[in-house]
């Protein structure tokens, strides 16, 4: 893309540039700044006010700069006069380590100066619905085995045909779309990156699903559980670690069981090892664990764990090996941070890494219908409460994430909770009001 903003504004016909950074819980917050300025931005960073958007931050303190990566500009393909850039943030010259862009760019250094490139990819689903968010967008859309629904898909091709074409112009290797499990959901797949490259992708394909479902007079969602009795927005995550080089994938060895070498292992141990903790970020609001301890669907099941455990090519445990050199995590939800999730990802196999975690016995049954016999595997937590208690008690997890980082997380979060928890529902009404 080359460095000079001007420059690329000027080539490119791009009149305003939105310098873009992700809070602690993955809203998006931008500035809309006229190319002719991008070069005072470029050098010194846009300035915020970091208290009025979700960080650990008051008032009192300086303006937080968000100061603009070139080597992630895209440019918007449904409004070309406009650029996207995401911002590193910074406050006093130094970094702004709560910032969740921040904390992957360190981690990601840390596994480069241990030799180790991670590359990953993300299946980021998510429905189309009723601009009031009440019901889906498509009221034919009503089987109960919806997924691949020839139909279903092809009645919001304009939808989804104009967002593969964007990736397919952006370079990003969309190589398939379908309808998913549940009515009125949708999943886009593109092809997986280094870690950074595809927490910016993620972050920008929520943005643009959402913009051109707004175009179109819907509305996207990517909601862990936006309706009962319906499959959720799972975002599974595929994770493979490759040389310093990035050419030779040192998690894949034939001679071993499902060509998973034994760092691979170790890093799906350190998966194993923190997976109640991560739990607290890989599905990170209260709305998750409706998801992950969701009863029985519509479709006959969840897609989602609820246990601690790995297996080979079984898409019903919190971790599958699908094929040799990567495993896929299956607990991340709709709502995770694009950059957390990656962030968190690193830490937990790094320290698998470096501990040698083992990730235990591996199972092969359908956790759906055998799961309890299963014996020794923890449970994941059951409400955002119990992830933040677990996170909390996870010093390691914590230390390797960032204690200013951990510390702004857990604060608000557990604000995020009391809110939650002091809030009147209908079904208290219904189920005390005569007690």
């Amino acid at each position: 893309m080359g460095n000079d903003l001007a420059a690329f504004a000027k080539e490119n016909g791009v009149k305003y540039f939105m310098i873009s950074y992700t809070d602690l819980f993955g809203g998006q917050r931008a500035k809309l700044v006229p190319a002719q300025a991008i070069a005072d931005m470029q050098r010194d960073g846009a300035g915020f006010a970091g208290f009025a958007t979700w960080l650990d931050l008051t008032p009192a303190h300086p303006d937080m700069m968000a100061v603009p990566d070139p080597d992630s500009v895209i440019q918007l393909p449904w409004k070309p006069e406009v650029a996207w850039i995401a911002a590193n943030c910074m406050m006093d010259e130094k970094s702004v380590e709560q910032a969740p862009r921040n904390t992957l760019r360190r981690l990601i250094n840390e596994a480069a100066g241990d030799g180790m490139h991670v590359k990953t990819g993300v299946e980021a689903e998510f429905f189309l619905i009723s601009p009031d968010g009440k019901t889906i967008s498509d009221e034919y859309d009503t089987a109960s085995k919806p997924c691949y629904d020839q139909q279903a898909v092809m009645r919001r091709y304009d939808v989804i045909a104009e967002i593969c074409d964007h990736m397919l112009a952006l370079g990003w290797g969309p190589y398939q779309n379908d309808h998913e499990d549940a009515n009125g959901q949708f999943e886009m797949n593109w092809a997986f990156d280094d870690a950074l490259a595809t927490a910016d992708k993620h972050s920008f394909f929520k943005f643009m699903v959402k913009s051109v479902a707004e175009k179109h007079g819907l509305r996207a969602t990517f909601m862990p559980k936006p309706f009962p009795g319906l499959t959720g927005n799972g975002c599974h995550a595929h994770i493979s670690v490759w040389d310093k080089d990035g050419k030779t994938n040192v998690f894949a060895d034939n001679a071993m069981e499902l060509g998973l070498s034994a760092k691979g292992k170790n890093f799906l141990g350190g998966i194993m090892k923190h997976a109640s903790a991560l739990a607290a970020i890989t599905n990170p609001t209260v709305n998750s664990y409706k998801r992950i301890n969701a009863p029985r669907t519509i479709s006959g099941a969840t897609w989602a764990p609820n246990s601690v455990t790995w297996t080979g090519n079984n898409r019903t445990h919190m971790v599958r090996v699908p094929g040799p050199g990567r495993f896929e995590l299956r607990l991340p939800d709709g709502a995770a941070n694009p950059y957390l999730l990656q962030a968190v990802i690193i830490a937990a196999g790094l320290d698998g890494i470096r501990s040698k975690a083992d990730p235990g016995r591996r199972y092969d049954i359908d956790m759906y219908q055998f799961g309890h016999t299963v014996e020794g595997a923890p449970k994941l937590p059951l409400n955002l409460l119990d992830a933040l208690r677990e996170f909390d008690n996870d010093k390691s997890l914590k230390a390797a994430l960032g204690e200013e980082f951990s510390s702004a997380y857990l604060k608000l979060k557990h604000q995020e909770w009391n809110s939650y928890a002091s809030h009147f529902t209908q079904w208290e009404r219904d189920h005390t009001l005569d007690i």
